[in-house]
């Protein structure tokens, strides 16, 4: 077994965590995450109100007795996003996990404090992660470039950027995020000073995460090779699937005086949650992917993926200790 500051802080059974996801963290999925021994968390974005959050967390109560936390991402938005009623609901129903990303919590923080709630904060640099550490964060998350979603505008891949982050705000414990999809990511992570780790893209290529097939399949079939960085011109990079819409995109922001306005339509969430991962067209719009896809070579139930991580990774940890420790 192995235990980690991470697996003692949260009372979970392995040092790997599903983080929050738009169109994927839903309780179901983070009921299964949280019964097979790992840290799940629901996407609060997905509730258009505190009472709709209130009613998924009871509905992931219902399929788990496994601790889970709720995800809270704090980004500009054009509608305003009631995030003090996600707060208040988030205390109400009794989660001690949050995972925040986006800016910094600092108006969040005192009463999550106040209620005991633990927060995890998911940053791009280093920069960042000292300062969540100040404003009072209790885990730092640090995303490496490799990462699907906003990997900063740094360029920093996680064999860097997770060691020097470790150094940086200790002792409190990283989660390193960002190609990690199997027990040779969390056999390396530990030795370069994680806790544990956290992984979105394999989490979407199980039996239970409620996204279509042919996602699943695509990232199965699909090599380290197949992402693009979109919104880069816009410093606001994001890391997707490469298809005929990102290839689009792409191109049109060769043209550094293009706008958001210029690809909205092509860009838009809603677009690529209703075309690609709900009616399975995977070329219908942009989803987010990571480079661990590579790594990822079948669809198994969360149960058993958790199970086949932690047997590489001690086995993994085993052959190495063995092997230097062997005399010359």
């Amino acid at each position: 077994m192995i235990k980690t500051r991470l697996t003692e802080m949260f009372g979970i059974e392995t040092p790997l965590v599903m983080g929050g996801m738009t169109g994927v963290g839903y309780a179901p999925l983070v009921a299964a995450v949280a019964n097979a021994g790992a840290l799940g968390f629901i996407t609060a974005h997905h509730s258009q109100s505190a009472e709709e959050l209130h009613a998924e967390i009871k509905r992931c109560k219902d399929l788990t007795d496994k601790p889970f936390g709720v995800n809270l991402t704090l980004l500009p938005s054009l509608n305003p996003i009631p995030y003090d009623e996600y707060r208040q609901a988030i205390i109400e129903s009794g989660i001690k996990i949050v995972e925040t990303a986006g800016r910094a919590p600092v108006d969040h923080l005192p009463a999550f404090k106040e209620a005991g709630v633990k927060v995890i904060h998911k940053c791009t640099s280093v920069r960042h992660s000292v300062s969540a550490v100040k404003y009072g964060c209790d885990v730092i998350s640090i995303d490496g470039f490799e990462c699907a979603g906003h990997p900063g505008e740094d360029d920093i891949g996680l064999i860097v950027l997770l060691p020097a982050t470790v150094d940086a705000v200790a002792p409190v414990p990283v989660i390193a995020s960002g190609g990690m999809a199997d027990g040779r990511s969390l056999a390396a992570a530990l030795a370069l000073g994680a806790d544990g780790v956290n992984m979105g893209t394999r989490f979407m290529a199980t039996q239970e995460c409620a996204i279509h097939d042919n996602v699943k399949r695509k990232i199965v079939e699909n090599t380290e090779r197949d992402t693009l960085l979109t919104n880069r011109t816009l410093r606001n990079t994001s890391r997707v699937a490469r298809n005929a819409i990102s290839e689009e995109v792409v191109k049109i922001q060769q043209d550094p005086t293009k706008t958001i306005d210029d690809v909205r339509h092509l860009v838009a969430g809603v677009r690529g949650r209703k075309n690609v991962l709900g009616e399975g067209d995977t070329d219908g719009g942009i989803w987010t992917v990571g480079q661990a896809q590579g790594l990822i070579h079948d669809i198994p139930t969360c149960k058993d993926m958790v199970a086949a991580i932690m047997r590489q990774a001690e086995d993994v940890l085993a052959k190495n200790a063995q092997r230097l420790g062997a005399p010359a």
